[in-house]
């Protein structure tokens, strides 16, 4: 399992994924699960992967080899829009899935799933969740979280707090919260976290950060979290007696 989340804001994305896959008990090994593709001044586009880590790899190295083939459908720097690029990666997973998913399937879960954010000249930043039958749908204001993996633990701080004009530190900060929260809870997610901030029409990724469990910033975060929500809870009134009631 993982964990894997994009925030879609006003000022931009952030993007965050952690980096356990495991295999059973004994067979946990660290990855990464961000790709950037960028291409400074024209293009930024950042995958996140979840699910078979055969199946993610396979299509994170057909979209890499594909890159400035030209060939429409398939080359991520040819797309002329966010979507486009949302519809290569769908059709990579189909791909993958067509050519290994039946073989896989025999020993274990084939599927896999994807968030693809960033942005195009030409258009805004965008943020899509691609799910395992390759289609997928778009973040918005309505809807500004997409998460894929371990899901559940993480998500209520981020639905209380995010909104359209929270800030990207003030996201960045929120979504290291949400993983900490997923990690206390759920033996199949663990760090480093890689988390990107990106500002929209900088088309530039020079915001990519890796915090493992003891960096001094991410220890000081929880820290002062837990801390502060124990104060939160000790200054709310006790809840009144039965015969009070």
């Amino acid at each position: 399992m993982t964990y894997c989340l994009g925030m879609f804001l006003d000022d931009g994305l952030v993007m965050a994924s952690d980096s356990r896959t495991n295999a059973g008990v004994d067979q946990i090994a660290k990855v990464r699960k961000m790709a950037n593709f960028v291409n400074p001044g024209e293009r930024v586009i950042t995958v996140l992967s979840a699910g078979n880590l055969g199946t993610t790899q396979s299509v994170v190295t057909l979209l890499r080899q594909s890159l400035r083939s030209d060939v429409e459908g398939h080359d991520l720097f040819a797309a002329k829009t966010m979507f486009d690029a949302a519809r290569i990666v769908g059709g990579k997973l189909r791909e993958v899935l067509q050519h290994d998913g039946e073989h896989v399937r025999l020993h274990g879960d084939p599927n896999a799933s994807f968030l693809v954010g960033g942005q195009i000249t030409g258009e805004s930043h965008r943020l899509f969740q691609i799910y395992s039958a390759g289609n997928f749908v778009e973040a918005s204001a309505r809807a500004q979280l997409l998460q894929i993996g371990e899901t559940k633990y993480g998500k209520p701080i981020l639905d209380r707090a995010v909104v359209d004009e929270t800030t990207l530190d003030a996201a960045a900060k929120l979504a290291l919260i949400s993983f900490d929260a997923t990690i206390r809870s759920n033996l199949s997610v663990e760090g480093p976290i890689d988390l990107i901030r990106y500002k929209a029409d900088s088309f530039v990724a020079d915001n990519v950060c890796k915090y493992r469990r003891d960096d001094p910033y991410w220890v000081d975060l929880r820290t002062r979290y837990s801390e502060g929500l124990m104060q939160v809870i000790n200054s709310i009134p006790n809840p009144p007696d039965a015969g009070m009631m």
